[in-house]
This record gives structure tokens, C-alpha cells and sequence, in this order.
């Protein structure tokens, strides 16, 4: 028997299949932004700016704290190849949240802050007897970052900053069903990762009042789960021999993002965004498990990924109708890492295509934001002869099809 299925979390630390960007990476980080189409590193809209360019935080004029959540409801269809069958996941919802507090001076050249957000994170539940329940039934995972930032005015144009991103939780569970030659037993890997520290800097410069550009950078970090737990179910003592380990270790690249933005302001009451994201995919080329014991003779695994960089566009804008209501639009496209004949069950990419809404109200010092997003993942097909050319039997062939809503709702207050 093959175990080369424990390694079906190709986002098996800290996925993301239902977010709104490709690979298993989220940018849920201000709901603004989201209304926006997730623009947000040319511009300085708010605290937020701690996630998409620090260096645009010196030059946001309030001081204030936001908090945010989103719900992505996923919905995702499979048929394996040559079945007729559509499978759909149960009923699944994540909610991705952000908090941030930025201080300083009012009159002063520096802003400094702390963000709270989660960059990763997915549930996904697939059909009871779904015919890829031996390479995955179950996958959740969450994370949680801190990022204490600071920010500095160079001059009145152009400003910097810096933050250290902190993975202060981040957790997995993945299960999958063991074929035996009577029946089916059932494997649960559980773990935790460890506390790892990155960071993210950014430099903000407006030439003018109708102009401004930016361009961040967000740092690697290798999420590490060194002794995860191991259950084993439902398999008859006959073969219990063959199943022995109690704790596996793995490490998963987040990878590095390079974003480059420009904010256009034509009027007073009228901004608009523009973003390229550029994530460094191509680190990530093996995921490997290490266990205590053996697993069916097997004391590691490992699974092939040889994800591609790849590019994300953004554009959004908003128009302040009135003095207390603002309205946004916006739209992405996000290429696909992932390769034709790599595609796991728990991160079903491909390439997607966005478009967002939002609304803000202000009443004195105190704010809601709402913002609303339809992602639309482009069907995916892979046969086994794509699994035997790549040597990535290890998952199964058909056809995905995955479409997400996400609404969200954020509050805010300025002093």
C-alpha cells in the first residue's frame, strides 16, 4: 500500500482552498480592501495598510482601531473520471478575522501599530464515500498571525515601514480512509505548528494629490509541525502491526509575496487601485512526513508539488457619495501554482476570477464596513495518464469545479 496519501495536504499545514487567493494563500486582510477587489499597497486607507504596505501606515491621517471578519462559503463539485457522479463537500464555513490598532502622534511623522490577522486557514468535508476517501475525507486548518509595525514620513511624500510577522498559532487535521482488503480503516494527523517570525516592509510615495505608488514585500516562513499526533481507526488487529506510528513532522513553505500598487485619485470623493502580486510558488516542490514508527513498512513520505510562481492583478475602486457613505467595486485574476496533473482534493485550484462590492458608513468616529466577494475557480480536469506522466499517483483524477462567496463585515473607531 501506498502512503504517499498523508501528504495530500499540497496546503496540508495551513491551506486555504476556500479564500480568495490562489495555492493556499488568503488576502481577507482589511475589509476595505476587500470591497476593492483586495487592492490596498499603493493606497493608505486605514490600519489596514499594516498588512498591505506598512510603509503607507505613516501616512494614513487617523489614529484608530478595526475589527474585521469574513465567512467563505465554499461550494465544490467533483466527478472522477469516468463516473457521472457530481460530489459535493458538506456544509462548510470558515471566518478568517483581522484586528488592528494603529497610535502615534496627530501631527507627528510616524504611525506604529499591531495587526492580528489570518492568513491561512480552510475546512474542507467531502461527501461521505467519495471516490478520492482514501487520499482525503477531512482537512481543517487555521492560523493566526501578529504584526507589531512601525512607520516613518520621511518627507510629506514619501514614507516607510516595516513589520515582524509572528505565526503565533497555526494548526492541522487531516483524515483520509485506509483501504484493507475487508473493509476500511481510518487515519487522523493532528498537530500543531510552531511559533515562527518573518517580516514585511513596504515604502509609500505620493507625488501629488491624484497619484500614488507603492510596493511591499512579505517574507517567507516555513511552518513547521515537529510532533503532530497520529490516530488510527477502524483497522481490525490483524493489521494493526502495520500501522504503528503515534506522531509525524512536516514543514510547509508560506512562501514570499512581492506586491507592487498604484493609487489614482481624480477627484476628491473618487479613488482607484491597481495591484500586481507577485508569490514565489516554486519554493514549495516537496511535502514531506517524518514518522516515529513505521506506516506500513514506511517511516516517511513524501509528494511531489513543483508549484509555479505566479501573478495575481487587482483593480477596485471607491466614490464617497455622501459624507458619512462610501461605495466600492472591484475585481481580480489570480493565476493557479499549481501545474496540470498536481492537483490534490484539498487544494483544487486553478485559476480564478473575482469581483468584489462594499460599502462604508461613518457616524463621528465610529464605522461599519461591509463587503461582499463572488470568486470563480475555472474548472479543472486531470487524468490518470497526467498522475502516470508526473508520478503524482498519489491523488485522483477528474474533474473540480469550485465556486465561493464571501461576505464581511468590519468596525471601526477613530480618535
Amino acid at each position: 500500500m501506498n502512503f504517499k496519501f498523508l501528504l495530500l495536504a499540497g496546503g496540508a499545514l495551513l491551506s486555504s482552498t476556500a479564500a480568495s487567493a490562489g495555492g493556499y494563500q488568503v488576502t481577507l486582510a482589511g475589509q476595505k480592501n476587500n470591497g476593492m477587489g483586495g487592492v490596498g499597497v499603493g493606497l493608505s486607507l486605514d490600519q489596514a495598510a499594516m498588512f498591505y504596505n506598512p510603509g503607507a501606515l505613516a501616512m494614513v491621517k487617523d489614529r484608530g482601531v478595526q475589527l474585521g471578519v469574513n465567512a467563505t462559503l465554499a461550494r465544490n463539485a467533483f466527478v472522477a473520471e469516468g463516473g457521472s457522479q457530481q460530489r459535493q463537500l458538506r456544509n462548510s464555513t470558515v471566518t478568517p478575522f483581522n484586528l488592528y490598532a494603529g497610535f502615534g502622534p496627530a501631527e507627528g511623522k510616524f504611525r506604529a501599530g499591531i495587526a492580528v490577522y489570518t492568513p491561512f486557514g480552510s475546512k474542507l468535508q467531502y461527501a461521505n464515500g467519495w471516490e478520492g476517501r482514501t487520499s482525503l475525507t477531512d482537512i481543517t486548518l487555521e492560523s493566526i498571525y501578529v504584526q507589531p509595525t512601525f512607520s516613518y514620513a520621511i518627507t510629506d511624500q514619501l514614507s516607510i515601514g516595516a513589520g515582524l510577522m509572528i505565526l503565533a498559532y497555526g494548526s492541522v487535521n487531516l483524515q483520509r480512509d485506509i483501504p484493507l482488503p475487508d473493509s476500511f480503516g481510518h487515519i487522523e494527523l493532528d498537530g500543531k505548528a510552531e511559533n515562527k517570525i518573518g517580516f514585511n516592509a513596504g515604502v509609500f510615495f505620493k507625488p501629488s494629490d491624484k497619484l500614488s505608488v507603492g510596493i511591499s514585500y512579505r517574507s517567507k516562513i516555513d511552518a513547521q509541525v515537529k510532533d503532530g499526533d497520529v490516530t488510527f481507526t477502524n483497522v481490525s488487529p490483524s493489521f494493526a502491526s502495520r500501522f504503528e506510528a503515534t506522531k509525524f513532522g512536516a514543514t510547509l513553505p508560506l512562501p514570499a509575496t512581492t506586491s507592487i500598487g498604484i493609487g489614482i485619485m481624480p477627484s476628491e470623493n473618487l479613488t482607484i487601485g491597481l495591484d500586481v502580486n507577485f508569490v514565489e510558488w516554486s519554493k514549495y516542490r516537496v511535502l514531506r512526513f517524518d514518522f516515529d514508527k513505521q506506516v506500513n513498512g514506511n517511516t516517511f513520505s513524501e509528494s511531489k508539488r513543483f508549484y509555479e510562481d505566479a501573478l495575481t492583478f487587482r483593480v477596485g475602486g471607491q466614490y464617497k457619495l455622501t459624507s458619512g457613505l462610501t461605495v466600492r467595486a472591484g475585481g481580480s485574476y489570480d493565476m493557479t501554482p499549481v501545474k496540470d496533473g498536481y492537483v490534490t482534493p484539498e487544494t483544487p485550484d486553478n485559476d480564478r476570477i473575482s469581483g468584489t462590492l462594499g460599502a462604508s458608513y461613518s457616524f463621528g468616529k465610529f464605522g461599519v464596513d461591509l463587503s461582499a466577494q463572488y470568486v470563480g475557480i475555472q474548472k479543472r480536469t486531470q487524468t490518470q495518464q497526467d498522475l502516470l506522466n508526473n508520478g503524482t499517483t498519489d491523488r485522483i483524477a477528474g474533474t473540480y469545479k469550485t465556486n465561493i462567496v464571501i461576505p464581511g463585515l468590519g468596525l471601526n473607531y477613530n480618535f
